[in-house]
């Protein structure tokens, strides 16, 4: 059984998250705390699978503690849970890269919390960050960094490209952890890469534009959160709106997106299944995918359709990179992986296999 640190100032909210999280045979509350000093104490005392943390607290609030673990060394595996995260979504992207792994949106309402939906959504995205791998935990790159290796990168790619001939699309597939190890793939492609890039994270909707935003301004490439009728250019990254799902549709002899609203599939919405789908009557050459980590096996089916009709080539994430290695081990174990590679070398894959302009 997991043992939880719960951290909310809300006796409510810790009456209403226990008895959603006691009722699961795998997790107990094993200690409450009303606030970051409180929590930081408990933390430097005890071990904990995973902390449930609220971001809104007096004293020290859930960012505050973030800090503080991160500067005084103490590893913890935290889930973000707050209302504030809906109306300050890029107070979640601070949280992910101060070092929390995941996130929920905790409703308004107390009464809510009490939903099917919501109870699942707690118990599964506890279960990923109980599971996680904090060894895998990823750096917040330089803009230096980040020259320097593309600079070294194109070095190699640029007198190979003319070999590269065809049109291709690069479609990635990411979840639990994704936010920051995107952080070290998206920076690290070219402005100039000689394909578009169809990016399905998983995240509710309202924060997928601030992952965008984050990434577009580390970024040489576009990046943007994909809308309605978008014109796929190479050189862009599309990452799809939270709460829909993404398909590439053909239009003259053009593509662009278009959201469909089907029910999640593998409990996910965005599904990258439907990605991958949509892409097996397009007249792409070869379609790159990549599957990075995550929990569950999203992707995995779509890429088995997509490989009946469509030439691809398929990157997964190398284990001991991964914060969580489900979506990779998923595609690895039906024998889809042309390559597993580590999380700093896929930009470079990606790169070697479809070129720059």
């Amino acid at each position: 059984m997991k043992n939880i640190l719960l951290v909310d100032d809300s006796a409510l909210m810790r009456r209403v998250f226990s008895d959603i999280i006691n009722a699961d045979e795998r997790f107990t509350i094993a200690d409450e705390a009303r606030n970051g000093v409180e929590a930081l104490k408990l933390l430097k005392e005890k071990k904990y699978d995973a902390v449930i943390l609220d971001v809104n607290m007096p004293q020290m609030d859930g960012l505050q503690l973030l800090k503080a673990l991160k500067d005084e060394g103490i590893k913890a595996k935290v889930m973000m849970a707050s209302t504030t995260t809906m109306d300050g979504a890029q107070v979640t992207m601070e949280a992910l890269e101060l070092g929390a792994l995941d996130f929920l949106h905790k409703p308004e309402w107390s009464f809510k919390c009490k939903e099917d939906e919501f109870s699942t959504q707690l118990l599964s995205t506890l279960d990923a960050v109980c599971k996680a791998s904090l060894e895998a935990s990823t750096v917040v790159h330089s803009k230096a960094k980040i020259e320097s290796s593309l600079s070294q990168i194109e070095k190699v790619v640029r007198k190979d490209s003319a070999r590269i001939s065809g049109e291709r699309i690069v479609a990635i597939a990411v979840s639990t952890g994704g936010p920051k190890s995107l952080q070290s793939v998206i920076p690290f492609l070219p402005e100039d890469l000689n394909a578009p890039v169809v990016l399905v994270q998983h995240m509710p909707e309202g924060f997928t534009a601030s992952l965008a935003a984050r990434l577009d301004e580390m970024s040489r490439m576009k990046v943007t959160e994909a809308a309605e009728g978008d014109y796929l250019e190479k050189g862009h990254v599309y990452l799809a709106r939270g709460g829909k799902h993404m398909n590439i549709v053909r239009n003259g002899n053009k593509y662009m997106i278009h959201y469909s609203d089907e029910p999640s599939r593998e409990g996910v919405k965005p599904s990258a299944n439907y990605m991958y789908e949509s892409l097996m009557n397009s007249a792409y050459d070869e379609i790159v995918c990549v599957v990075m980590t995550g929990m569950g096996a999203d992707g995995t089916e779509g890429i088995k359709h997509l490989k009946e009709k469509k030439k691809i080539y398929c990157i997964t994430q190398e284990s001991s990179s991964c914060v969580v290695y489900g979506m990779p081990k998923s595609t690895d174990r039906a024998g889809l992986s042309d390559a597993s590679i580590p999380l700093n070398n896929i930009a470079q894959e990606i790169i070697l296999h479809v070129g720059v302009k």
